[in-house]
């Protein structure tokens, strides 16, 4: 088939569909992507990122560098692993790459991808409801809204509950036995004082064998605090609260966190924002799948992994650009798409195998029985949101 004619359809406007559609349509290869949000300004869950050289490379290779740069901050130099009782276990200064770490608000990554993508590239309020196999590659795609359309090639950038992933792979995430409870403190260096110390320039990490707290440095005067919690995702159901009820929330995870330090406990008390529930789910590592013809993953679709260590939105800017390129070659040099999809899953699958295998072992120690000290020994940079 002519390049010219094979169409293409990115599912979701994460950061790594995005930045697909912008790396395919600097090279003229024509693309389509469809999002359930109505519009731009959808949600953003979780804090902000934090973005490796990976995510960088990727970014440089979209020749989004300066953009990137003007809207980003750079990373806090310092990790603090502390104990319960608020004793400095460690503190771990910013080591090789460390100045290549940035980090950005979700909705400006997203803003900053839609800026840089053709007038119309992105299809808003379109939720995949089906996919059916037309043969030869090719997919009739359903959504909620009534349109349909057939490609030759859909990619499945849509995150942790892919309408994609079903056709490609039976696995499906899994609960990894931690949620986050998200909050955050605004103008620290003013306000909250104490905090601003504790946390420093950073990230701060301190643990038990059930809950652990994290808290981060952001733009702006802010520190992003996360309880991370062990057990069931019904956590809150359980201790009978609604997450709309703020104070009532606030009172449940203080009494979990019963005889750690006061500093430490007020970070979640002195909260300025309302909790947040974030469920860390995973899926089984390896995550692999039969090459499928007309059909291919990036991202959290294709390797979601806990965010405590696991590098998942530079990965899926790095897929996404694998991906393109690969794409665009076969369009430059009118080759066959499939093979640029088969070389992209064939390097694919054992990068996202090892990301998400540390990613795993980093979330057992860190919440093991005798924490903190595997975490102690095993001690790398926190993301608290990675993704």
């Amino acid at each position: 088939m002519p390049p010219t004619t094979f169409r293409i359809a990115i599912i979701g406007a994460g950061p790594g569909g995005l930045l697909c559609a912008r790396i395919l349509q600097r090279y003229g290869v024509p693309v389509t992507v469809w999002e359930r949000d109505l519009g731009p300004v959808g949600p953003a869950p979780g804090g902000s990122l934090e973005l490796r050289a990976t995510g960088g490379r990727a970014l440089r290779a979209a020749g989004l560098a300066d953009a990137f740069r003007a809207a980003s901050w750079p990373a806090g130099p310092e990790t603090r692993l502390l104990a319960p009782t608020g004793e400095v276990l460690r503190e771990e200064a910013a080591g090789p790459g460390a100045a290549e770490r940035r980090g950005i608000g979700r909705r400006e990554l997203r803003r900053l991808l839609l800026a840089a993508l053709a007038p119309g590239t992105v299809r808003w309020g379109a939720y995949l409801r089906t996919l059916h196999p037309r043969g030869g590659g090719r997919h009739q795609a359903v959504f909620d809204d009534g349109r349909s359309a057939a490609f030759d090639l859909v990619i499945g950038a849509d995150g942790t509950w892919s309408r994609v992933r079903p056709l490609l792979s039976d696995a499906t995430p899994h609960h990894s036995g931690v949620s986050y409870a998200e909050t955050a403190l605004d103008d620290v260096d003013t306000r909250h004082p104490g905090a601003a110390e504790l946390v420093g320039r950073g990230t701060l990490l301190a643990l038990s064998g059930r809950e652990g707290l994290l808290a981060r440095r952001e733009a702006g005067g802010r520190i992003g605090v996360y309880a991370a919690l062990r057990g069931s995702q019904d956590w809150a159901r359980e201790a009978g609260v609604s997450l709309a009820d703020t104070e009532a929330v606030r009172a449940v995870l203080l009494a979990r966190f019963t005889g750690w330090d006061e500093r430490l406990r007020a970070l979640l008390r002195d909260g300025d924002q309302p909790f947040a529930d974030r469920p860390l789910f995973a899926l089984p590592v390896p995550h692999t799948w039969p090459h499928t013809p007309g059909l291919t993953l990036l991202g959290d679709a294709a390797h979601l992994m806990t965010p405590f260590s696991g590098p998942g939105a530079d990965l899926a800017l790095y897929d996404g650009w694998e991906l393109a390129r690969h794409l665009a070659e076969a369009h430059t040099w009118q080759t066959d798409p499939d093979e640029a999809v088969r070389a992209y899953e064939a390097a694919l699958f054992p990068r996202s195998a090892a990301a998400a295998g540390t990613a795993a072992r980093d979330l057992a120690a860190a919440f093991a029985q005798d924490a903190p000290r595997p975490a102690r020994r095993r001690l790398r940079r926190p993301h608290p949101h990675g993704r």
